[in-house]
C-alpha cells in the first residue's frame, strides 16, 4: 500500500498548473521560475520595474535585477506581472487564473544600525512588517477572491525569540524573524491550504556534498541549522505542489552528513503530515522584547569597550608626557 501511495503523489499535479511567483529575480525565486519554465509549467512573475530592453539578460549570481528579469522574460512560459507585493491590486493582477502561489519575497537587507536604531518605520514598504506580514496577508486576499488554492511560502527558521541568532536578524534587520512568524500565523488560519518551508542557511559556501543529505521534518519540527542551497530549496518548493498530503504543513528544510538523508524530496515529501500542533497565535511581542533587550547588552558592550579604550588612550598619553618631561 505505501508504494500505492508513492505513486499517486508523485504524480505530475502541477504540470496542469498556473503558478505565481514572488520574489522573482531573487536567488530564490530565479531558481524556482527555471524550474518551473523546464517543467512546462504556466508561470506568472511578479516584477516591480518593467523590463529594460537595453539592458542584457543574465543569470549569473552577479548579475542585477534588471539583467535576471530581462533573461527570465525570455523563458518559455513565462509571463512578466508589474507590481509590489506590498500592494493589493498588485496581488490580485498576479494571481488572477493562477492554482498556486510560491511567495518567495524576502525584505533587502538595511544599512548597517538602521533597524537597531529605528530609522525606518513599520508603515516603510521596505519594512519587514511590510514584506513579511503585509504582503503575505494580500497574496492570502488575493487567492481567496481569485479561488487560487494553494500558497508555499518561504520563512525562516527562528520561531523562538530568545535564540542568539534569531534575536541578531531581528535587531538588524528591523524584526524580520518575528514578521515571518506573524505572516506564517495569518497563512495557518486563513482557510487556504498552505505549505511553510523554514529552509537553513542559504547563500553559504558550506553546504554539505555527497548523495543522500536532504532532510525534511515536518509539524514545525526542529532540525539542527545547516547551510542549503538556493536550488535545494527552490526544487522543493515546486515538489510540493506535486503532493497533496503537504497540504497545511509547515516543513523545516536541512541538509544532514552524507548517506543519512535523502538524494531526492520524494520519499521524505510522501510522507509529510498536515500541522496538527497549537502554534502559538503571536510571538510578537517576545520577539520584540528579546530584540529590545539585545540591543540594550550591545549597547552596554559598546559602551564598555569604548570606556576601556578611553582610559587606555588617556593612560598611554600619561605614559608618553612622563617619558618626555
Amino acid at each position: 500500500m505505501k508504494s500505492i501511495a508513492l505513486l499517486v503523489y508523485a504524480a505530475p499535479i502541477c504540470l496542469a498548473m498556473k503558478v505565481a511567483v514572488t520574489g522573482t529575480t531573487g536567488r530564490l525565486g530565479r531558481e524556482a521560475v527555471q524550474i518551473l519554465s523546464s517543467k512546462g509549467i504556466q508561470t506568472r512573475c511578479l516584477l516591480r520595474h518593467p523590463i529594460d530592453a537595453s539592458v542584457s539578460p543574465s543569470i549569473e549570481k552577479d548579475a542585477s535585477s534588471s539583467e535576471v528579469a530581462s533573461y527570465l522574460a525570455n523563458l518559455p512560459h513565462v509571463t512578466m506581472v508589474e507590481g509590489d507585493a506590498t500592494d493589493p491590486t498588485s496581488c490580485r493582477l498576479l494571481v488572477e487564473g493562477c492554482d498556486a502561489v510560491l511567495a518567495l519575497h524576502g525584505p533587502a537587507r538595511p544599512p548597517p544600525l538602521q533597524s537597531l536604531f529605528r530609522l525606518l518605520p513599520e508603515t516603510d514598504p521596505k519594512h519587514s512588517r511590510s514584506v513579511n506580514y503585509l504582503a503575505v496577508k494580500n497574496l492570502i486576499d488575493a487567492a481567496r477572491e481569485c479561488d487560487c488554492k494553494r500558497i508555499v511560502r518561504v520563512t525562516g527558521k527562528g520561531e523562538a525569540p530568545t535564540q542568539v541568532f534569531t534575536v541578531l536578524i531581528n535587531m538588524l534587520g528591523h524584526m524580520a524573524k518575528a514578521w515571518n512568524y506573524e505572516g506564517e500565523q495569518l497563512l495557518r488560519t486563513s482557510g487556504v491550504d498552505y505549505t511553510i518551508v523554514r529552509p537553513g542557511v542559504m547563500g553559504r559556501d558550506d553546504v554539505p556534498t555527497g548523495g543522500r543529505v536532504l532532510a525534511l521534518a515536518d509539524n514545525g519540527r526542529d532540525l539542527p541549522v545547516t547551510a542549503v542551497t538556493h536550488s535545494q530549496i527552490a526544487g522543493l518548493c515546486v515538489d510540493c505542489l506535486d503532493y497533496p498530503n503537504t497540504s497545511r504543513s509547515t516543513l523545516t528544510a536541512m541538509n544532514v552528513a552524507s548517506g543519512t538523508g535523502e538524494d531526492s524530496y520524494a520519499p521524505l515529501l510522501a510522507g509529510v503530515k498536515s500541522d496538527t500542533r497549537s502554534f502559538p497565535t503571536t510571538l510578537l511581542s517576545e520577539h520584540k522584547k528579546a530584540a529590545q533587550i539585545g540591543a540594550a547588552v550591545l549597547v552596554a558592550f559598546a559602551a564598555v569597550i569604548l570606556t576601556g579604550f578611553a582610559a587606555m588612550t588617556k593612560a598611554i598619553g600619561g605614559l608618553v608626557v612622563g617619558l618626555l618631561s
